[in-house]
C-alpha cells in the first residue's frame, strides 16, 4: 500500500467516524477484500470507534488492526444489552480474524439423547442439535462414563442403531438382540417393555444429566412405596435398587448448599495469548456441570470484555436458563435476563473460589502439556516471567552468577556459572583464584573477579550477559554495579538473591537502590533462581575444597624424599586427600606408585610398621 493509498483510506474512515451516532450499537470493520475482520459493541458508537483512530493509541495489536481497516459499518440498537447480544451473533456468524473466539468444544465429548421414537443415549464429539439434545461437554471423561454407567444400570436404554418406528413395532419387523437376553435392554422394539415406560425412563435420564437427581430420587421413592402398597414386591425391589444407586451417585457430587439452585458460576484466568473461563452450573445445591472454556486472544482485550462475551457464548452453547450468575466482578455491560452476584462470603463465595481453582488448574495442565511437547516453551515462559518481574527491555537469555569461597582468607577462590535459556551452560563456567586480596574480604574478592571476567570478555569481544545475579544482598549488588557501570561502563542488569536469618533465600532484589521484587518463594521461577544460586555455591565450594586438599597434600608430601611431582599427582588423582593416603595399605600404594616408592611413603606415615616390611 502506497502512502497516497493509506492517506485516502484514513480520510475515508475518518469521514465515516465523524458521521457515527452517539447511540448504543455494534460496529463492524472490513478489510480491503470486504471481509469482516472485527466486530465490536459500544455504549456510544461515535466515542468507541473514534478511540481506535487517536494518535496516542500505543497498543501494537490495535495499531495492526487499524492498519487493516478499509471500511466500517454499524447497527444501532436500543440498549447496551442489545448491543452485546448483536455482537455475539455477528461473531458467531462471521468468525472475524481479530475477535476472541471460543475454541471448538468438540475436543471434549458430550452425551446425546436422540430424538428418535425410541431415544438412545451415548457419548459423542460431533454436535448436531437436529439429531438430539446434548449435555456437556465433559472435560473429565471418567465423570461422563460414570453418568452413562448409572443411566445404563438404572434404565437400560437401547444401544442398537436400528431406525425403529411405531409402525415397524406394530408389524413385528424386529427381533430381540443379545442385549435383551443378558438383561441390558427391555426390548421395547418387540413390545416386551411398553413405550410409555421406556419414555418415562428416558425422561428421568435427562433429569439426571441436567443434575436434577433429587427430583428423580423423590419420584423413584414414591413409585417404590406405591408398588410395595400394591404388593408388587418385585417392582418395588427393582425401584429400590435404582433409588440406592442414584443416592450413591448423588452423594459423590459436590454439594454446596441446598438453597442454591439453577445458578451459573463463571471465573476468568488469562495470560498473554489465551483466556480460560471456568463454567459451573449448580442445581439443587449440587454442581452438576463444570467445564473450562478456552478463548484465543486477538487484541488487547480487557478482562471485562473477555468475561462478558464469554458468558454470552457459553450460556448459549450449554442452553443455560439460569436466572442468576455468580462472577468475580460485575461486568460493565449488563447481561440481559439474569441477576449478577459478586459474593463476598458464604456458600456462593465458596463456589466462586472452587471455579477459580478449576480454571487455574486447567491452565496449568494445558501449559504443562504444551511444555512436554516443546520443552523450549517452558524456558521461554520463565524468561518472559523474569523479564516482566524485573521490568527488563529484553528477555534475560544469558544469566551469570558469582560466589566467593575461603576459610579465614586462605585459599580464596571464586566461581562464575552461566545459564543460557534457563539451562546451565557448563562449558562457560569459570574458576578464579583470588590474586589481589589479602584476608577474608568478600566484597574486594567479588570486585576483582567481576572486573577480570568482563574486562576479558570485552577484550575478546565475547557476548555479554543480559543479567548478573549476585549471591548476596544490597552490598554485593553495589560492588558489582561499581565495576560494571562505573569502571567498565557497561549496561547490564544486576539482581541479588538475599537470605533471611536462617540463611534461607527469601528475596529477589533489583534496581538501584535495590528494591524487593514481589515473587512467591514457592513459584517455579523463584525455584529456578535459587537453583542458579545453589549451583554457583556448589561450584565455588568444590573448587575451594579441591584447592585446599591439593595444598594440604602437597605441603605434607613435600617433606618425603623420593616422592616427586608425578607421584604426588597420581596420589591426588586416585586417593583425593591426605587422610585417604594415610589410611591406604601398602598393597594399594604399590598399585599406584610401585613397590619402592610405596614402601617409602608407607614407612613415612607408619614408622612403627617399618621393621615388618
Amino acid at each position: 500500500m502506497t502512502k497516497e493509498e493509506n492517506e485516502a483510506r484514513l480520510a475515508h474512515l475518518k469521514r465515516i467516524v465523524a458521521s457515527l451516532p452517539s447511540q448504543p450499537g455494534s460496529y463492524q470493520y472490513y478489510d480491503r477484500e470486504g471481509t469482516i475482520i472485527y466486530v465490536g459493541k459500544a455504549k456510544n458508537l461515535k466515542n468507541r470507534v473514534s478511540s481506535y483512530f487517536h494518535k496516542e493509541v500505543d497498543r501494537y495489536k490495535t495499531k495492526v488492526l487499524v492498519s487493516k481497516i478499509w471500511n466500517i459499518t454499524y447497527t444501532v440498537v436500543k440498549t447496551e444489552e442489545d448491543a452485546l447480544l448483536l455482537e455475539n451473533s455477528l461473531i458467531k456468524k462471521y468468525q472475524p480474524k481479530y475477535n476472541i473466539l471460543l475454541k471448538d468444544g468438540k475436543t471434549y465429548p458430550s452425551i446425546c439423547v436422540t430424538k428418535e421414537y425410541l431415544p438412545r443415549i451415548f457419548s459423542t464429539r460431533n454436535i448436531n442439535k437436529k439429531w438430539g439434545q446434548y449435555f456437556g461437554p465433559y472435560s473429565n471423561i471418567g465423570t461422563m462414563y460414570g453418568l452413562l454407567d448409572i443411566i445404563k444400570e438404572l434404565y437400560h436404554p437401547r444401544t442398537c442403531r436400528f431406525p425403529i418406528t411405531e409402525e415397524g413395532i406394530k408389524e413385528g419387523k424386529y427381533k430381540p438382540c443379545l442385549e435383551y437376553h443378558i438383561h441390558n435392554c427391555g426390548a421395547p422394539c418387540i413390545g416386551k417393555q411398553s413405550i410409555e415406560e421406556y419414555q418415562q425412563n428416558i425422561n428421568q435420564a435427562r433429569e439426571i444429566l441436567k443434575g436434577n437427581t433429587r427430583e428423580v430420587q423423590k419420584r423413584l421413592f414414591e413409585m417404590m412405596m406405591k408398588a410395595s402398597e400394591e404388593l408388587r414386591f418385585e417392582d418395588a425391589e427393582m425401584l429400590k435398587r435404582r433409588y440406592v444407586l442414584l443416592e450413591n451417585f448423588a452423594s459423590k457430587s459436590e454439594v454446596v448448599s441446598h438453597t442454591i439452585t439453577n445458578v451459573d458460576v463463571f471465573t476468568l484466568t488469562d495470560d498473554d495469548t489465551r483466556a480460560y473461563i471456568n463454567y459451573m452450573h449448580v442445581t439443587n445445591g449440587a454442581i452438576n456441570q463444570a467445564f473450562t472454556y478456552e478463548f484465543k486472544k486477538k487484541l488487547d482485550e480487557t478482562e471485562d470484555d473477555i468475561l462478558t462475551l464469554g458468558i454470552i457464548q457459553i450460556r448459549e452453547q450449554v442452553n443455560s436458563d439460569a436466572t442468576e450468575i455468580i462472577v468475580p466482578f460485575e461486568p460493565e455491560t449488563p447481561i440481559p435476563g439474569v441477576t449478577i452476584t459478586v459474593p463476598q462470603r458464604g456458600d456462593k463465595k465458596h463456589l466462586l473460589e472452587l471455579s477459580a481453582m478449576n480454571g487455574k488448574q486447567y491452565r496449568f495442565d494445558r501449559l504443562k502439556q504444551a511444555e512436554k511437547l516443546n520443552p523450549e516453551q517452558k524456558q521461554t515462559r520463565l524468561m518472559k516471567e523474569l523479564q516482566k518481574a524485573l521490568g527488563m527491555e529484553k528477555m534475560p537469555y544469558h544469566i551469570e552468577c558469582f560466589d566467593n569461597s575461603n576459610i579465614s582468607g586462605t585459599d580464596a577462590v571464586a566461581g562464575c556459572v552461566v545459564f543460557k535459556g534457563m539451562k546451565p551452560s557448563k562449558k562457560d563456567y569459570r574458576k578464579y583464584n583470588i590474586k589481589t586480596v589479602v584476608g577474608p574480604d568478600d566484597y574486594a574478592s567479588m570486585k576483582e573477579v567481576v572486573y577480570r571476567r568482563y574486562s576479558r570478555m570485552i577484550e575478546e569481544e565475547q557476548p555479554l550477559p543480559d543479567l548478573i545475579i549476585t549471591d548476596g544482598g544490597k552490598g554485593q549488588m553495589e560492588v558489582v554495579r561499581q565495576v560494571v557501570e562505573d569502571e567498565l561502563h557497561l549496561d547490564i542488569a544486576i539482581a541479588g538473591l538475599a537470605k533471611d536469618n536462617k540463611h534461607r533465600t527469601n528475596e529477589l532484589l533489583y534496581g538501584f537502590p535495590p528494591m524487593v521484587i514481589g515473587m512467591k518463594t514457592d513459584s517455579e521461577l523463584f525455584h529456578i533462581l535459587t537453583h542458579i544460586q545453589d549451583e554457583v555455591h556448589r561450584y565455588a565450594i568444590t573448587f575451594h575444597r579441591d584447592k585446599r586438599s591439593k595444598h594440604a597434600l602437597h605441603s605434607e608430601l613435600d617433606n618425603i624424599k623420593g616422592i616427586g611431582q608425578k607421584s604426588k599427582d597420581l596420589l591426588i588423582k586416585r586417593l583425593k586427600s591426605v587422610k585417604q593416603i594415610k589410611a591406604a595399605d601398602l598393597d594399594t600404594l604399590k598399585g599406584i606408585l610401585g613397590e619402592q616408592k610405596a614402601t617409602i611413603l608407607y614407612t613415612y606415615f607408619h614408622p612403627s610398621d617399618a621393621k615388618s616390611i
